[in-house]
């Protein structure tokens, strides 16, 4: 994959990443909805990801051992990631060209209400096979 640009909303908080590969996955845990305001599209950019200016960036300790960055200025969530920030979940939706991604995981589908589903066939986790599947990377 190649590395790609993106922004919050109001542009403060501008960064690079480089996601591992195409798989695109969404959570459907409380915490990410609560979070995002609905299920939170993500992919995995390892350590790659870099601020242009991290004046704007906020981080709310969500766990013992993850946080969750946004925008100060306008709130716009923009990645999950591990303490020690070798793993960084982004927002796909905050990058300026999605390009040839595509919809492969979901997460956390035990948490996933029942108004909306996807058409789209992919691998579902329980949190708890998700939390399995972690532990073992």
């Amino acid at each position: 994959m190649t590395t790609r640009s993106g922004q919050c909303l109001c542009g403060a908080l501008k960064f690079t990443a480089t996601p591992k590969n195409g798989d695109v996955g969404v959570c459907h845990c409380a915490t990410c909805r609560r979070g995002t305001a609905g299920s939170y599209f993500a992919i995995d950019c390892g350590d790659t990801l870099a601020f242009e200016n991290e004046n704007a960036l906020g981080v709310y300790n969500s766990s013992e051992w993850a946080e969750r960055g946004f925008c100060t200025k306008c709130g716009s969530p923009i990645f999950w990631r591990t303490k020690d920030k070798t793993v960084n979940i982004v927002s796909v939706n905050a990058f300026d060209d999605a390009g040839e991604l595509r919809l492969d995981h979901e997460v956390f589908i035990d948490e996933k209400p029942a108004y909306y589903s996807f058409a789209e066939k992919t691998k579902q986790m329980t949190g708890e096979e998700c939390f399995a599947e972690f532990g073992k990377s």
